[in-house]
């Protein structure tokens, strides 16, 4: 297992992952906690694939308190936008209707040009603002967000010469794994990725409590906030953490360099079926062995997609698990319903991302 901001390697084992980052986990007493706010617990958290935090009961105590509360995430636009990137996406916007929380969105334009030297400042252009497009169709409160990227919103890059003076080499060569062959732009890049974590109390000058919702390989950014922090005199950040959604394939997570073990978000409803009917199974070779053994949905992305995030009734996905295991369930039936939820799902969102247009200028945050 191989983890980084930048690269995902190998089998995933979310226990060594909790013990090598130091966060913990998720527990039911948080949950139960958050029950004190809304009466909805968001399937991202019910099933535990946010499943880990650093101090976010921390961040309750302070919402609890009257501090202001911010949350915080973002995007790195090297491609299309696809499912795995939405789930983070979907669970902030939870977040934001719960607490009311304003949140910052930062589009890392400028650390996708610094590692994709087959890309150009062009190519990172129209990725940026096809990919905003997608963000704003999440239903982010327009009143609340700011999306900013950092090539365009230069207050950034002045929080980040801050944060950069408090980082040494030797710890971001430690945290982030860079090389004698490392650019010297992405090694100062970490700071930039760190400054979102202070936007608000040196825009605004006050007290405030960040909570940053992101997938847990982007972790080791928010060791080096909290470490800056109390330097600058701010509060650390909290982080909540996600699994990784599962690519199509047999392993791994969903890769924007290898279409195929992705949904992207503009996906047609003829490419979405063809790449669920191509979906690794937990199935038997044949419909016979399928009846006799049953299938193993533990290791079948089609199951953990539904479970993931496109079967909220907890009863139906305990039913599924089921049936397959005792051979009641075929490979077919659960394709033929994945595949018309994330197309129906598609279609909204699709509609919504092209009313996003008109709305562009409403998010952004400029100079």
């Amino acid at each position: 297992m191989h983890i980084t901001p930048w690269e995902v390697r190998g089998e995933v084992n979310y226990d060594e992952i909790i013990k090598e980052f130091g966060v913990e986990l998720i527990t039911d007493d948080i949950i139960e906690r958050l029950k004190k706010y809304t009466n909805n617990i968001h399937v991202l958290l019910r099933r535990k694939i946010f499943f880990a935090h650093r101090e976010f009961e921390d961040w309750l105590d302070s919402f609890e308190k009257g501090i202001k509360v911010i949350l915080y995430t973002g995007r790195g636009p090297s491609g299309y936008t696809h499912l795995g990137h939405l789930i983070p996406w979907i669970f902030t916007k939870y977040l934001q209707d719960v607490f009311k929380a304003d949140l910052y969105f930062q589009v890392t334009d400028d650390e996708k040009f610094l590692i994709h030297p087959e890309m150009s400042m062009e190519d990172i252009e129209n990725f940026t603002n096809d990919n905003i497009l997608d963000i704003i169709a999440v239903g982010f409160d327009p009143e609340r967000t700011k999306i900013f990227t950092n090539l365009n919103y230069k207050e950034i890059y002045r929080i980040a010469v801050r944060i950069a003076r408090h980082i040494t080499f030797s710890t971001a060569k430690a945290t982030f794994g860079f090389t004698e062959s490392s650019n010297i732009g992405i090694i100062f890049f970490p700071a930039m990725q760190a400054a979102p974590c202070f936007l608000y109390q040196i825009l605004e000058g006050k007290d405030a409590h960040v909570l940053i919702p992101c997938a847990i390989d982007q972790e080791p950014y928010w060791r080096i906030s909290r470490d800056v922090a109390p330097k600058l005199r701010f509060r650390k950040p909290a982080g909540i953490y996600s699994k990784f959604i599962p690519g199509l394939g047999a392993n791994g997570k969903m890769s924007t360099s290898h279409p195929e073990t992705c949904i992207f978000l503009k996906d047609s409803p003829e490419d979405v079926k063809r790449k669920i009917w191509n979906a690794f199974t937990g199935g038997q070779p044949t419909l016979k062995e399928q009846k006799e053994k049953g299938g193993n949905p533990n290791i079948c992305v089609v199951y953990w997609y539904l479970y993931f995030y496109f079967e909220d009734d907890d009863k139906k996905v305990e039913e599924i698990y089921n049936e397959c295991i005792i051979g009641k369930r075929i490979c077919g039936e659960c394709k033929e319903l994945l595949t018309k939820k994330i197309i129906e799902f598609l279609i909204e969102h699709q509609k919504r991302r092209e009313k996003a247009k008109d709305m562009v200028e409403k998010y952004l945050l400029k100079d």
